[in-house]
């Protein structure tokens, strides 16, 4: 079977940035607007800058993907939607999206446009990807930690478009599960504001001192394999980046996609303008380690010197005439002048021009004609065929061929940037109605069998899927309402993990805890009663609506949400908090705690990574990946009352022992009950997100 071609998709965060990729030879560009960019750092698209760089990719055949990639908060919805519909008078070639409350609104007023699951969604299996397909997406971006042999199981699994990023900047976290910037400074990544403080000295043992700083990723080289295993589209990260940069990215994937050689020039300035530590292939060929971890040094911030970015800056210093021109002038005695172009594609423009005169020394001839007729320079286009016919006699300046050129290609590059608006049927917003939510319970996550009595007057009990069906027998015996906790990290377990919920299943488990869309679809093919977890990101009530069509029974919401914002959140589906544990920061693939020269420890207790404050976050296993959770855990038993407006509040148990465990129920059933609770001494708690929100 013949391999297609993949576009190569280059990142514009400014007007300038996509000029430079449009010349450098990108396929595709995505880009912000004002509001709801995940690059909000970005200068970004006003409307106009918007309307204008539409016209300008179309006009050379580039398409053009609008980023509206954030959680939104109720209040949020009417602006995007209004964004997107104005995007859809240019119209943009697709719509970029994160949050499934703002999917479901625009499947619904825009059936035509082409919706792309962002890769924040952080989806990376076939279940989620064939979730996503079903609901309407064309596309989905999937996770940067993906194999080769992943990609191509997925691929061949479901016919969504795949979108796989190959050139730039690597987070240590699977994005959309990086709350890191979120929980110490507000600053959410789901909301484009990332602080990047990954960068900054964190301390595994026998680590390189920065292990949460991973190199960045380049699959150049690797720009073949990718198209084999299905990808639809190469997309290069750097919306951040300046405009020698996306250029000299630009042109190394043009050249590989094409199947042509990449200059060692070319390669040696593309590490120059930016990188850290040099480059690595990431998860692509299915190796981790420390060979991927890096950091900006000073020799990587001076290599992009002046001459580096004169030379990089002549990759889109003039406009390259990719698009063929078709040509037919015609001058005959006592007529207009008529200029006819075509670019080959069912585009033709006209222009007339004066009637010819007689000519009184030189007659114009068709090689002058000619001449004129091909100085496209300056313009997209390139000179394919000329036909002229010029009567006998009759003379036409120079100035007034020059003139009707100039004409006729503005006319047609014009008309080459129109597009039928894509129909937007607006529906009148209307603001959720309260929800009121029933009586509170308690649910509890335990990271082993072992459970405190206490832990039989929760709701639910959450335990690793990994339990063995005797284990889970003998918890509900012994009167505990067991649900199984499915990983968020997924990469290669898909099979795996179907097998196991059905061993619960045969041990009486019927409820299962789903963190993402790749599990959440899993379970219930599987036959599951679906309970969301807190890294679905809902934070407003279409999504919670979304979910519950989706199939889910009940949902936490988004840990990001201040309690007050969570108590208004509309909608039907029971919902829940997180109300106790350490909050999950991040979600790694590459495990900071075996970045030793001995690789993965085996770690018999978690291990712990220590910020340059010495304080330390513990790092635990889960499923194909490791969660790096916050230093100390979240406590509102103190402050229960204010948890409104909510069915269950959920204790998060990981690094506790079973007694302590035991004594925490105990207390939050108290405060269930009305008994005062006496707030914690010192620095052992946080409140994290729930007073003081997110940006």
């Amino acid at each position: 079977m013949a391999v297609s071609k993949a576009e190569v998709l280059a990142p514009a965060g400014s007007p300038e940035s996509l000029i430079a990729g449009v010349r450098a030879g990108a396929d595709a560009v995505y880009l912000g607007a004002s509001r709801f960019s995940a690059r909000a750092g970005a200068k970004n698209f006003s409307f106009q800058e918007l309307q204008e760089a539409v016209s300008y990719c179309h006009a050379r055949g580039v398409k053009v993907y609008l980023a509206v990639n954030t959680l939104m908060l109720d209040g949020e919805l009417p602006e995007a939607l209004k964004l997107v519909k104005n995007a859809c008078a240019l119209p943009v070639d697709a719509v970029l999206v994160q949050d499934m409350g703002l999917a479901g609104e625009l499947l619904s007023c825009a059936p035509k446009l082409r919706l792309h699951a962002s890769t924040q969604t952080s989806v990376h299996t076939t279940a989620g990807t064939e979730a996503l397909y079903c609901a309407g997406f064309k596309r989905v971006v999937l996770a940067r930690e993906l194999s080769l042999k992943e990609i191509s199981d997925i691929h061949r699994e479901c016919p969504i478009e795949l979108e796989i990023f190959v050139h730039g900047a690597l987070c240590m976290s699977v994005s959309g599960q990086c709350y890191f910037s979120s929980v110490f400074g507000s600053r959410s990544g789901n909301r484009g504001l990332c602080a990047q403080p990954c960068r900054l000295p964190f301390s595994a043992p026998g680590g390189t001192g920065h292990d949460l700083s991973l190199r960045d990723l380049s699959l150049i080289p690797l720009i073949g394999e990718l198209e084999k295993a299905g990808a639809t589209s190469l997309k290069i990260e750097g919306r951040l980046k300046r405009p020698e940069y996306v250029a000299s990215a630009v042109r190394a994937c043009r050249l590989s996609a094409d199947g042509k050689v990449v200059p060692a020039e070319l390669s040696n300035s593309l590490h120059a303008v930016f990188s850290r530590s040099g480059f690595t292939h990431g998860y692509a060929d299915g190796k981790l380690g420390r060979e991927m971890f890096g950091v900006r040094t000073r020799q990587d911030v001076t290599a992009a010197s002046g001459n580096v970015l004169k030379r990089l800056r002549g990759i889109y210093a003039s406009e390259p005439q990719r698009i063929p021109a078709d040509f037919s002038f015609e001058a005959m005695a006592g007529q207009p002048a008529r200029l006819s172009v075509s670019d080959g594609a069912g585009i033709s423009v006209h222009v007339t021009g004066n009637v010819p005169e007689t000519a009184v020394r030189h007659a114009t001839d068709v090689a002058r004609c000619e001449e004129q007729l091909r100085k496209t320079g300056g313009t997209p286009f390139h000179v394919r065929n000329i036909v002229c016919k010029v009567g006998p006699g009759l003379t036409i300046s120079v100035s007034e061929l020059n003139r009707m050129r100039r004409e006729a290609l503005a006319k047609l590059e014009s008309a080459r940037a129109q597009r039928p608006k894509i129909p937007f049927n607006e529906i009148k917003y209307i603001p959720p109605k309260p929800y009121h939510a029933g009586r509170f319970h308690l649910r509890a996550r335990f990271c082993s069998c072992r459970l405190p009595e206490a832990a039989k007057k929760c709701e639910l009990v959450y335990v690793p899927i990994s339990s063995s069906p005797k284990q889970l027998s003998e918890l509900i015996k012994s009167g505990f309402n067991v649900a199984v906790e499915i990983p968020r990290g997924l990469f290669g377990l898909e099979k795996n993990v179907l097998s196991l919920l059905k061993m619960a299943k045969s041990a009486g488990v019927n409820d299962a805890w789903a963190g993402n869309l790749d599990s959440a679809a899993i379970a219930l093919k599987a036959g599951f009663h679906v309970h969301g977890g807190f890294s679905l990101n809902i934070t407003n009530t279409e999504a919670l609506m979304w979910y519950q069509k989706f199939g889910l029974t009940d949902s936490e919401l988004s840990f990001e949400l201040k309690l007050s914002q969570a108590e208004h959140i509309g909608g039907s589906m029971k919902r829940g908090v997180i109300v106790y544990g350490r909050l999950p920061l991040m979600l790694c693939r590459n495990c900071p705690a075996a970045n030793s020269p001995k690789g993965c420890l085996h770690c018999k207790r978690p291990p712990e990574i220590t910020d340059r404050r010495n304080v330390h976050f513990p790092v635990m296993c889960s499923g194909a990946c490791s969660e790096v959770l916050n230093s100390v855990p979240l406590y509102l038993a103190d402050r229960l009352n204010d948890v409104k407006n909510q069915d269950f509040g959920l204790l998060r148990f990981s690094t506790e022992s079973t007694q302590e465990a035991e004594n925490i129920l105990n207390e939050y059933f108290l405060a269930l009950g009305g008994v005062y609770v006496s707030t914690p001494k010192g620095n052992t708690f946080t409140r994290g997100l729930c007073y003081r929100g997110f940006e």
